[in-house]
């Protein structure tokens, strides 16, 4: 859970101009996304931003809003399976997590579980985690309630 504070206090993407190196950046990320997707033989769905999600449990009708306090059981991962962090019922406001869980976890409804896929400008972006910078961020998620 050493990371987990680093996703309630990471600033929110916002609508800065993209240099050429975020766009290359964006475009390995969704390419590494979409060889992992196909090499696991995996049924994701892609939100417009590029975030890929993957629903093994739907859970309940009702989703989340960015407003809602979650409580989830997560394990995140490189895509190379290192893990960087894990948590057991964890419950924060959606509002204060990296964008890619804000994207993310209203795909699923309460019960719900699944795999998030995040291009790192969704995620850490160039700061480091688990000692890598630019990395795409893959998640177990479990979404307990809200």
């Amino acid at each position: 859970m050493k990371y987990f504070l680093l996703l309630m206090v990471l600033p929110l993407v916002t609508g800065c101009s993209k240099s050429t190196s975020t766009e290359d950046q964006f475009a390995t990320d969704i390419k590494l996304i979409e060889d992992y997707i196909s090499a696991r033989g995996l049924n994701a769905s892609k939100t417009p931003d590029g975030i890929y999600y993957v629903i093994e449990e739907p859970g309940s009708a009702d989703k989340p809003k960015i407003t809602s306090q979650v409580t989830v059981t997560y394990k995140g991962y490189f895509l190379d399976g290192v893990s960087f962090d894990a948590a057991t019922k964890a419950k924060f406001p959606l509002y204060s997590v990296i964008q890619g869980w804000q994207i993310g976890i209203p795909k699923f409804g309460k019960g719900g579980k699944g795999i998030l896929l995040i291009p790192s400008k969704y995620g850490y972006g160039t700061s480091p985690v688990g000692g890598r910078t630019s990395a795409v961020l893959a998640f177990d998620i479990e979404l307990i309630d809200f």
